[in-house]
């Protein structure tokens, strides 16, 4: 009797297992934090939110505050600019397009005087210009400039100048020889020794064009000598 009811007892477990509960238990999940209940959902929901307008009203008032501060500075540096014009071309900026336009304006007003005369009976006109100052100077330069000219004196840039182009005349005087002698079929260690002399003096000479090109006024530098250049000019 017991072994008949062993044998019957895995087909009853089967067809509870497969009973209709047992499939619609199967499909439902637990409850999980995001769907815990609408209170809990809108809470998270309306901080998300609230943050997010919160950042989006800063970046909008400190990007006012930039693009305000930027109008200014504008409006400033454009004003500055406008005064910089002639009279005749203030508030008109947009068609200032190169220099020209403000030295045509220049000229004009040049020959509007001549012919107005205002040119004519100018103090001092017949006489020669005083050049013992210059107004473009530093008054500190101009002053050591006077007291070196009133003792025979140059600056030493003015000096040195006079060195490199007798140096430089000198060198090339001496290539010139060179060259010549070695045209002529003359013994080429000779030359080569030549060279050598030449490139060291080329060398002493471009340190004081150095020298020079940091103490000389802005505009007055000078370049220095080039070997190969030197040489093709030769062979011109």
């Amino acid at each position: 009797m017991a072994t008949r009811l062993a044998r019957k007892l895995p087909s009853s477990f089967s067809a509870f297992s497969s009973s209709p509960i047992t499939k619609l238990t199967s499909g439902i999940s637990p409850p999980s934090m995001s769907h815990c209940g609408p209170g809990l959902r809108c809470a998270s929901s309306s901080s998300s939110s609230s943050s997010s307008t919160t950042t989006t009203g800063s970046n909008s008032s400190s990007s006012k505050r930039e693009k305000k501060i930027t109008d200014r500075l504008s409006a400033v540096i454009d004003a500055v600019n406008d005064r910089k014009l002639p009279p005749e071309l203030r508030g008109q900026r947009n068609k200032v397009r190169s220099e020209t336009d403000i030295i045509n304006v220049v000229e004009q007003r040049i020959w509007h005087s001549m012919e107005e005369g205002q040119f004519e009976n100018l103090a001092g006109k017949g006489k020669p210009l005083n050049l013992n100052t210059n107004p473009h100077a530093d008054p500190a330069e101009d002053t050591l400039y006077r007291i070196l000219s009133k003792n025979g004196c140059a600056p030493e840039w003015v000096e040195l100048n006079k060195e490199i182009r007798n140096k430089v005349s000198e060198w090339r005087v001496a290539l010139k020889k060179a060259w010549t002698s070695k045209c002529n079929g003359n013994d080429e260690e000779k030359w080569i020794e030549r060279c050598e002399s030449l490139k060291k003096q080329l060398r002493d000479i471009n340190d004081k064009v150095f020298r020079y090109n940091l103490i000389v006024p802005f505009g007055r530098q000078m370049f220095g000598l080039k070997w190969e250049k030197e040489v093709a000019r030769l062979e011109e």
